[in-house]
């Protein structure tokens, strides 16, 4: 079954595609659970959702849309919360629910919903091109390689910011450029899971992680591996029960994450 399930180049594309967004996610969503900003993506989502139904309506590619109203959302947060002293929480709710709405009036404009819609909100990893596993790959390289150069201030912030000012880190400039980087792997990550299930891909691994105690590089290498086995087998599940990818890949993780509370409840793994 493995074998016959790889000889097809639409799962080829899918599960290299899918590997490589939940290496990214997992990455980038640490440092969002880390600073409690876990509905941060989940926000940055319904509002490229928009983003999404404009690029339809002007006959652009949607993914580049949504790129940019992603952007233009992470960017706003940040400013609002600094600005007007607006809690985090507060701030993405406000997006959260505004994004999807704008959505739906524009696509009200544009006659009603398509296919393409129904595609961004859950996810169509099957679909994917090899246009779009090559965007996928070089945005997830592009992010990777701007979090391992700038890694000490990137996790100092994300600590504490108080401290990381004293030290001399330009600590809204790091803000800033995490917000942007979140802002890109949402998009990127939308074909995966689609806008509706994208904060699974940031929280569920990260903080099953985090349950097990094991410092920072630990959870991070074992989100990563949570992230990665749960994306790869929810995509075999879904070729072979014929069911929607991104419903099995984050019924998986919450699978996973609810064994781990179990395990740890019963006394089978230390607690923190």
């Amino acid at each position: 079954m493995v074998f016959e399930v790889l000889a097809y180049d639409f799962m080829q594309r899918a599960l290299l595609s899918g590997a490589t967004i939940a290496v990214l996610c997992s990455v980038v969503g640490i440092f969002l659970v880390l600073r409690r900003f876990s509905l941060f993506g989940d926000a940055l989502a319904h509002s490229s959702f928009g983003g999404v139904a404009l690029g339809l309506l002007m006959g652009l590619y949607p993914l580049w849309m949504a790129y940019v109203i992603s952007i233009i959302s992470a960017v706003l947060i940040t400013r609002i919360r600094e600005k007007y002293d607006v809690s985090g929480d507060a701030a993405i709710a406000v997006l959260l629910s505004s994004g999807i709405a704008v959505g739906l009036v524009i696509i009200g404009l544009s006659g009603g919903f398509s296919v393409d819609i129904f595609s961004f909100l859950f996810g169509s990893i099957l679909l994917v091109s090899v246009d779009d596993t090559i965007l996928i790959l070089a945005m997830t390289g592009a992010i990777l390689l701007v979090i391992l150069a700038l890694f000490r201030q990137i996790l100092y912030t994300t600590f504490d910011e108080k401290q990381a000012k004293v030290s001399g880190i330009r600590v809204e400039r790091i803000t800033y450029l995490l917000v942007f980087m979140a802002g890109l792997t949402v998009v990127t990550a939308i074909q995966l899971v689609g806008v509706l299930l994208i904060s699974a891909l940031f929280v569920i691994p990260n903080v099953t992680a985090m349950m097990l105690g094991r410092g920072f590089q630990g959870t991070v290498i074992l989100s990563i591996g949570i992230s990665v086995s749960t994306v790869i087998s929810g995509i075999f599940l879904s070729y072979v029960l014929n069911i929607a990818p991104a419903g099995s890949i984050v019924v998986l993780a919450i699978c996973v994450l609810g064994a781990t509370m179990a395990a740890k409840s019963a006394g089978l793994l230390a607690r923190r």
